[in-house]
C-alpha cells in the first residue's frame, strides 16, 4: 500500500473513541460497525438495524478542517489511522464517504435541533458533514476491564439472573438507595452503571463513584453488587436513551434493566399518528424492563414511600430532585439526612471543599463531643460529627 493511503489521518475524540470501542466489543449488538449511506438512511427512517430497535444511524462524522480535508480525499479501500490526543489508537479500512446533513442528525438524536439544548449545543461543536464508513479496529481498555469484571463477578457469585441500573448518582441520594436494594432483593447480582459523562456539569465523576462506594461497601452485600463506570456519550444523551440503555445491558449478560418511572426516555408520544411509548420499541430487545415507582419522604409517615401507596396528598411529601439537592451540596451546606445518607454528604462535601477550615482540629475540639483523647481529625469525620450535632433534638 502506497504512502499517501498509510498516513491518512483522521482526529476523533475521546468521546467516540468509547462510542466505537462499545460497538467494537459488541456491547451495542447487532450493531458491529459503522453504517453506510444506505443503511443509515435505513436506520433513521425505520428506527431499526438487524430487526432490531436502533434509533437512529451509528456514523462517524468528525468535525475540524484536517478532518474535512482528509474526508474529502479519501476512496474506498484506503486505510486510515485514528488519532486521538497525538496517539494513534486504531485504523479504518475505508468503504466509503457521504455527506450528511448535521441539523437532521442532531434532530434523530435529541428530538430537537435548537442551539439551547446541552446535548445538540455539546453536539454541535463535534460533529462535520462528511461521514465514513468501513472496517475498524481501536484500542480502549476501559470497555475490555468493564467486561471482564461483570463477566468475573457473575462467574464468582454464579449469578443466574442479574439485574442492571444506568445511575447518574448527581448526587446519590435516599430514594436511589431505595432502588438499588429493590434491585437486589429480586435479582442474584446487581450492576450498577454509573454515567460518566463527557461534560464538567455536576459532581465530577471521582465524587459520585466514591460517594456511591461509600454507600455499597458500608450498607450492601458485597457479593451482590458491582459498580462499573459507564461513558454517556452523546448517543446516550437524547430522548432515545432508554433503547441503548436496554441494548448496552442485555449485551453485559444482564437480564433485566431497572428505572424509574420519572425516567425521561418513558413519555408517551405520536408515532405516525399512533400513541406510542418506548416500551413498544424495546420489546424486540431480549431483557426485560422492570419500572419502579418514584420515592418519596412523607412527614406523616415518617419514612420514605412511593407515590403509589401513600395516602397522603403531595403537600405532605418531599421530593427527591436532584437539581434541588444539588444546589444544596454547592452551596456548601449538609442536606439532611431523610435526603442525602450522613455518611454520604460528608463524604461529598470534603471532597468537594477540601482544606475548607483553616483550624479544623480547634473547630473540632471546641464543637465535638469526643473520647478526650488527642485524635486528627479529618474534614470527612468533621461532617459527620456535624450532622450528629443537627441531629441533637433535646433543645429543639
Amino acid at each position: 500500500m502506497d504512502s499517501s493511503k498509510r498516513n491518512n489521518s483522521l482526529y476523533i475524540d475521546t468521546e467516540a473513541l468509547s462510542t466505537l470501542a462499545l460497538v467494537q466489543a459488541g456491547l451495542l449488538s447487532p450493531l458491529d460497525k459503522l453504517m453506510n449511506e444506505k443503511e443509515a438512511k435505513e436506520a433513521d427512517e425505520t428506527k431499526f438495524y438487524k430487526g432490531v430497535p436502533f434509533p437512529f444511524a451509528f456514523i462517524l462524522a468528525p468535525t475540524g478542517e484536517r478532518n474535512t480535508k482528509t474526508l474529502k480525499i479519501l476512496k474506498q479501500g484506503d486505510r486510515v489511522d485514528l488519532i486521538n490526543y497525538d496517539k494513534k489508537v486504531g485504523e479504518l479500512i475505508v468503504d466509503e464517504t457521504f455527506q450528511i446533513d448535521p441539523q437532521q442528525r442532531l434532530h434523530n438524536i435529541y428530538g430537537t435541533s435548537d442551539p439551547s439544548h446541552p446535548g445538540v449545543r455539546n453536539t454541535t461543536v463535534r460533529l462535520g458533514e462528511i461521514a465514513v464508513s468501513g472496517e475498524y479496529t481501536v484500542e480502549y481498555p476501559l470497555i475490555t476491564d468493564n467486561i471482564k469484571r461483570i463477566k468475573s463477578m457473575i462467574t464468582k457469585t454464579g449469578a443466574k439472573f442479574v439485574s442492571s441500573i444506568m445511575l447518574a448518582a448527581n448526587p446519590f441520594n435516599r430514594a436511589h438507595e431505595r432502588m438499588i436494594r429493590q434491585a437486589i432483593s429480586d435479582s442474584d447480582l446487581l450492576i450498577i452503571f454509573l454515567r460518566k459523562p463527557f461534560t464538567s456539569e455536576g459532581l465530577r465523576y471521582d465524587i459520585r463513584h466514591n460517594a456511591l462506594t461509600t454507600f455499597a461497601d458500608n450498607f450492601l452485600p458485597r457479593n451482590k453488587v458491582l459498580i462499573i463506570p459507564f461513558e454517556n456519550s452523546y448517543i446516550f444523551a437524547g430522548y432515545n436513551e432508554l433503547i441503548l440503555d436496554a441494548i448496552l445491558a442485555k449485551n453485559y449478560g444482564c437480564n433485566q434493566l431497572v428505572v424509574g418511572k420519572n425516567h425521561g426516555g418513558l413519555g408517551l408520544y405520536y408515532d405516525k399518528n399512533r400513541l406510542s411509548s418506548i416500551f413498544d420499541h424495546c420489546k424486540n430487545i431480549d431483557i426485560d424492563i422492570k419500572t419502579v415507582d418514584e420515592y418519596v419522604y412523607c412527614d406523616m409517615c415518617k419514612t420514605l414511600v412511593s407515590t403509589q401507596t401513600c395516602p397522603h396528598g403531595q403537600h405532605h411529601h418531599v421530593h427527591y430532585h436532584s437539581e434541588s439537592i444539588m444546589k444544596l451540596i454547592q452551596a456548601g451546606l449538609i442536606p439532611p439526612s431523610i435526603l442525602v445518607r450522613k455518611e454520604v454528604s460528608a463524604n461529598i462535601l470534603a471532597a468537594l471543599f477540601p482544606e475548607r477550615f483553616e483550624n479544623l482540629q480547634e473547630m473540632h475540639y471546641s464543637l465535638m463531643p469526643g473520647s478526650g483523647l488527642l485524635e486528627q481529625q479529618n474534614e470527612e469525620q468533621f461532617y459527620l460529627n456535624l450532622i450528629e450535632l443537627y441531629q441533637t433534638s433535646s433543645l429543639t
